[in-house]
């Protein structure tokens, strides 16, 4: 079958391939020059199979009200005009209840673990280097409130199938000695061997590499609009000229939302903004060994090749990548408080992006209301972690196939 995929992050990417697998003569269509230059490019890189409880949770409900009052709040929102917004935040603020938030986290981990089997398969099947490790992650906790509401979680996710160890302050230090500088703070942690590092944009630039021969890309190329016609999509029209196929497949994160318009299909998708720096490790030795998520902080490490990803805040705003100086410099301030002379901070690579996230933080895959357009997106700040499976997913509804996973939890509203 003759498809496009429209959007070359990690989501359209690896749908690309899952497509590619099964024989279809796929193009992908991406306005940037490159594969991976959204939010793909810079993220958090952890793939957190085991970490994946929605944003909209009681506890964050709980904190949200000290957290929107202050400048410099880990969480921010900036109102505007836009009714889509508003309608957003309050689909968000009915999902931070116990209920819906024990099921989607059962939903988020069945998908999430499906796609560490996938992407295991893809690795086993491809040779790609995207600095992958499987190194483990730990999860601290400054405060004893913290501590439980951790537990709680982790007690939730081990019928689902999470392997997860709590430990006390001194069992941290003891797995990762790098943490000894927060040793007067830390209360315990979570630990979860099985989680994984990797370079989000490197598997991109890969993926293409690998599918050169097979897959069609038109990179450089906005589509302007999505033609629509009796219930199905006719076209695509690109400044390059209109581009045609029997299937389509809307996989562009955030930039769903504006290519959408005008087909009736819905995207559910608020931009959230995130920053990361890169900053190279100057002495191997004292660096971190697995990723760490500093919850007193909000702030994510990963380690990746010879350097350290540095990531946190979740801006709820408009669609710009806007980077904001003072968030640069506050995760520049984490990492030397968390990791004292571990990085050159003379030379940083900054970044902003966006996550295209859902209220429920479920991505939305499957058919759409329009015959012939699938649609793949939503996976927010999970996209790294799940875009494997989702591609997967996918397939294998085009294909007909029994999927993994129970498609009908992540299938289009609407």
């Amino acid at each position: 079958m003759k498809i496009i995929v429209i959007g070359a992050g990690i989501v359209g990417m690896a749908t690309a391939w899952w497509l590619a697998q099964d024989g279809h003569a796929v193009t992908v269509v991406d306005r940037e020059t490159a594969p991976g230059r959204g939010t793909s490019f810079a993220n958090g890189a952890q793939l957190s199979y085991s970490y994946v409880a929605p944003m909209a949770s009681p506890s964050v409900l709980r904190s949200l009200p000290k957290w929107l009052l202050k400048a410099d709040s880990p969480v921010r929102f900036v109102p505007s005009a836009d009714p889509a917004q508003w309608r957003w935040i309050a689909q968000f603020l009915a999902a931070c209840r116990a209920g819906p938030g024990a099921e989607a986290t059962a939903k988020l981990l069945a998908l999430a673990a499906h796609s560490r089997a996938m992407l295991h398969e893809m690795m086993a099947r491809t040779n790609v280097d995207f600095h992958h490790r499987p190194n483990g992650k730990l999860v601290v906790q400054s405060s004893r409130a913290g501590m439980d509401d951790a537990v709680a979680q982790m007690r939730l996710q081990a019928p689902l199938g999470s392997e997860q160890h709590a430990l006390t302050a001194t069992e941290c230090i003891a797995l990762e000695p790098a943490l000894a500088s927060i040793a007067d703070r830390l209360v315990g942690g979570i630990h979860t061997p099985s989680e994984e590092v990797g370079d989000c944009r490197m598997l991109c630039e890969e993926l293409h590499r690998v599918l050169a021969g097979q897959v069609r890309f038109l990179l450089g190329t906005e589509i302007t609009r999505i033609a629509v016609e009796a219930g199905r999509v006719r076209g695509l029209e690109t400044a390059a000229g209109p581009l045609e196929a029997e299937l389509y497949v809307l996989a562009a994160g955030v930039g769903s939302r504006v290519l959408a318009r005008g087909t009736g299909v819905p995207v559910p998708i608020q931009p959230i903004r995130g920053y990361s720096i890169t900053a190279r490790v100057r002495d191997a030795n004292t660096a971190p060994v697995r990723s760490i998520t500093d919850i007193h902080r909000k702030t994510v490490y990963a380690p990746l090749a010879d350097s350290v990803r540095v990531a946190g805040f979740a801006e709820i705003t408009g669609a710009g990548a806007e980077l904001r100086p003072g968030r640069i410099a506050a995760l520049k301030d984490n990492l030397e408080a968390t990791f004292p002379g571990v990085c050159d901070l003379a030379e940083l690579s900054p970044w902003s992006g966006l996550r295209p996230a859902t209220p429920t933080d479920l991505p939305v895959i499957g058919r759409s209301r329009l015959g012939n357009l699938m649609v793949n997106m939503g996976q927010g700040s999970l996209g790294f972690t799940l875009a494997a499976g989702s591609a997967r997913l996918l397939a294998d509804q085009i294909a007909g196939r029994p999927p993994a996973v129970v498609a009908a939890h992540y299938a289009p509203r609407g």
